[in-house]
């Protein structure tokens, strides 16, 4: 199974966001494993795999812009198939801490470091459930992407911004339906970023959070 060439013009993105052609080729050589991959266990849509390069690969790259300058560390929540967190780990050299309950992914996700030789740590296991029992790491930024609404996110999130992280969630259009629902439970001070990839998408950097 294999994936058009990306087009010239989001090569022109990518350059444009700072990432390297040393750091590109990796990203390649975790595309190809994810096809591979994709041919045993169901790890992004069969109708995305056309589109990798812009649905999932610079839709996660769009993200390198808004890391805080001095991070050094992530925790990305809900990895899947490793999207944003294998492309930007590549990219900025961050150590991903990486969350996803389903084994046969999380195999995958293990197999993905190891080929790209990108740091990073999965944990196969549910944020779900008790926080008082969980040690979790340091890190500076918490990701997510089509995992959950707003208020179910800042839930998983919380123990992380305890410590001092902050959050890029990629978002679909039904974003201000999220931020009204997750308004009853926090107070959030967010910033909305365009998204490069869908008009009717956007980042979601959430800078601070308490419960209400």
């Amino acid at each position: 199974m294999t994936a058009p060439a990306p087009s010239p013009a989001l090569l022109a993105q990518v350059e444009t966001l700072g990432v390297s052609r040393e750091s590109w080729l990796r990203i390649e050589k975790f595309v190809a494993l994810l096809l591979t991959w994709q041919q045993r266990i169901n790890l992004i849509s069969p109708a995305s795999i056309p589109h990798v390069w812009n649905r999932h690969v610079l839709d996660s790259l769009q993200l390198l812009p808004l890391l805080p300058p001095n991070a050094k560390s992530a925790a990305d929540l809900g990895s899947g198939a490793g999207f944003p967190a294998l492309p930007l780990a590549i990219a900025r050299g961050l150590h991903f801490h990486l969350y996803e309950s389903n084994q046969k992914k999380a195999a995958f996700l293990r197999e993905a470091l190891r080929v790209t030789g990108t740091k990073g740590v999965v944990h196969a296991e549910r944020l779900e459930g008790s926080k008082a029992t969980r040690a979790y790491p340091d890190v500076d930024i918490v990701t997510a992407r089509a995992l959950a609404p707003i208020h179910e996110l800042l839930d998983l999130a919380q123990p992380f911004f305890n410590t001092g992280a902050t959050a890029l969630f990629l978002k679909g259009q039904d974003v201000d339906q999220e931020l009204t629902e997750a308004a009853k439970s926090w107070t959030i001070t967010y910033i909305k970023h365009a998204s490069l990839t869908d008009s009717q998408a956007i980042v979601l950097a959430v800078q601070e959070i308490t419960r209400v």
